[in-house]
């Protein structure tokens, strides 16, 4: 066995590996050859003879429908979040396939006008005014990798700049985590993964209602790049594997063990040993 013949066939399991973590659900990843992977660790152990054949899948993948969002620095956070409630409820009366962008900008031009004035209106008192619920919310990214200098950078800075808290660890694979106002983290998330993100999805994602401004509800004191130790780059440059015990222990801390299993298809007891 030749050493690119082994580097190659080497680099092939790393990568479907990384494709079992970041699908891990049942059926989203399939096999042609259930015994394929079995076959090529077979080669590289010695125990089998014949170069195993090459390795087919489907991915089975759920594509996001694309968003329109409307923002404006004259409007506040619950009034900025109940103009985009009604105009993805307008959005919503199209049809697949449909033309919508221009409709979209006429609405905002006709209806917009209605929650600028909702908002001079509740700034007047009221002895009936109820207490504002806000949807606290924790999104858990998972990347192929995150290795770009301007990429951590502006991940970074718009983390900063939103009024969010969490942490993103840069490698293989990138994981970033993103906690606050629901809107907030739905800005955040909207501005890293667009216009050309694609090895990238939302794992996991929890909500609660308050009342207050979720500073109990927070995991994270901060918005922070997390560098954790690598291994396994097999010669080639910027391809490794973060140290995932070490990212388990970091959950831990921050009372977040559970999400482990969720972004890896792992159960946490197995990565111990």
């Amino acid at each position: 066995m030749s050493a690119s013949v082994k580097e190659s066939l080497q680099l092939q399991l790393l990568e479907m590996e990384m494709l079992f973590s970041m699908f891990p659900n049942q059926g989203e990843v399939k096999l042609e050859d259930v015994n394929a992977l079995t076959n090529i660790k077979r080669y590289l152990e010695g125990t089998r003879e014949a170069l195993p054949h090459n390795i087919e899948f489907v991915i089975t993948l759920q594509i996001e429908e694309p968003k329109l969002f409307g923002r404006s620095p004259d409007l506040d956070r619950q009034q900025q979040l109940l103009l985009n409630q009604g105009l993805t409820a307008y959005l919503g009366t199209f049809d697949p396939g449909e033309l919508c962008v221009c409709a979209a900008i006429q609405w905002l031009q006709d209806n917009s006008a209605s929650y600028f004035l909702t908002r001079k209106l509740s700034g007047e008192p009221s002895a009936q005014a109820k207490p504002v619920k806000n949807t606290f919310l924790r999104m858990w990214i998972y990347s192929h990798h995150i290795y770009q200098q301007d990429l951590r950078k502006k991940i970074l800075e718009v983390g900063k700049r939103l009024d969010v808290t969490g942490f993103c660890m840069t490698g293989k694979p990138g994981i970033i985590c993103v906690e606050g106002f629901k809107d907030h983290c739905e800005e955040f998330w909207h501005t890293i993964r667009y216009p050309n993100w694609k090895h990238i999805s939302c794992k996991h994602a929890e909500s609660v209602e308050t009342e207050g401004n979720g500073e109990d509800l927070r995991l994270f004191h901060s918005f922070e790049e997390l560098l954790l130790e690598a291994h396994g780059d097999y010669g080639l440059r910027n391809d490794y594997h973060m140290n995932l015990g070490q990212f388990l222990e970091f959950l831990r801390k921050h009372k977040s063990e559970h999400v482990f299993q969720i972004l890896f298809g792992i159960e946490s007891k197995s990565s111990e040993s």
